[in-house]
């Protein structure tokens, strides 16, 4: 099984890299608004460089996640070479399993960026604790947007699946609060931004990096979403081959 998970998240990866472009894109915004907002604005303010860094890790855990899994799913499914291989005897975890860590290779190389300009042209600092907990709060974000992704590459059409993800990514930044400090969104954001799976999971990125409070509704709400998520995601994967292959 293992063995096998890591020849197909070697596929996977190799497949990626062969386009560079697919790994640049899902970097370059967050990269790029570090360079010319974090840095130039709140680069010298300690609390918000590193309250920014946060907000943008946060981004390329939902980007990543939501394109490299929404859209490379439903591209694969396109290709004859994925209903074949899912008619071989190994059964479809060590494909899943090798997704999945093919996927948090490519976010892990997404975030370099960041936390590079983060360390070389900005303030922002963090404490070996919050560095760890960092790290935890990336793997608990990861996973809804994760979920997400599946269930969008095994419900939609590569075509629509593309257009889908491309919708969702920027409301789900803007509405979750990414794009602003702490408390500084409009009014109807921060109603709303601690119930977004993009709010929850900033909120816990902020909580450990700095004094950002820990909001119990916050961490309910990632639950809910996690939890909803990995439902439809089930649900996609089982019509998808109840369709294929019934």
């Amino acid at each position: 099984m293992s063995s096998l998970a890591l020849t197909h998240a070697r596929f996977q990866l190799l497949e990626t890299l062969r386009i560079p472009m697919a790994l640049i894109g899902s970097a370059f915004f967050p990269a790029a608004s570090m360079i010319f907002f974090v840095v130039p604005f709140v680069g010298d303010d300690r609390t918000y460089a590193t309250y920014a860094t946060a907000s943008m890790v946060t981004f390329v855990v939902m980007t990543s996640n939501l394109f490299q899994y929404g859209i490379g799913v439903a591209e694969d499914r396109a290709q004859p070479w994925d209903p074949y291989a899912r008619t071989l005897p190994a059964g479809a975890a060590p494909r899943f399993l090798g997704r999945i860590l093919a996927g948090l290779v490519l976010m892990v190389l997404s975030l370099v960026p960041v936390v590079v300009i983060a360390a070389v042209a900005t303030e922002a600092s963090v404490s070996a604790g919050g560095f760890l907990a960092a790290l935890g709060a990336v793997v608990a974000a990861a996973v809804p947007f994760t979920l997400m992704g599946l269930a969008i590459g095994y419900s939609l059409p590569a075509k629509a699946a593309i257009v889908l993800a491309q919708v969702l990514f920027f409301p789900l930044a803007f509405g979750g609060g990414l794009m602003t400090a702490p408390g500084g969104a409009p009014g109807f954001v921060e109603v709303i931004a601690p119930y977004l799976p993009t709010g929850a999971a900033v909120r816990l990125m902020w909580a450990a990096v700095g004094d950002f409070p820990l909001q119990p509704a916050s961490i309910a709400a990632l639950l809910i979403w996690t939890a909803a998520l990995a439902g439809v995601a089930a649900w996609a994967y089982r019509r998808d081959e109840g369709r294929r292959f019934s």
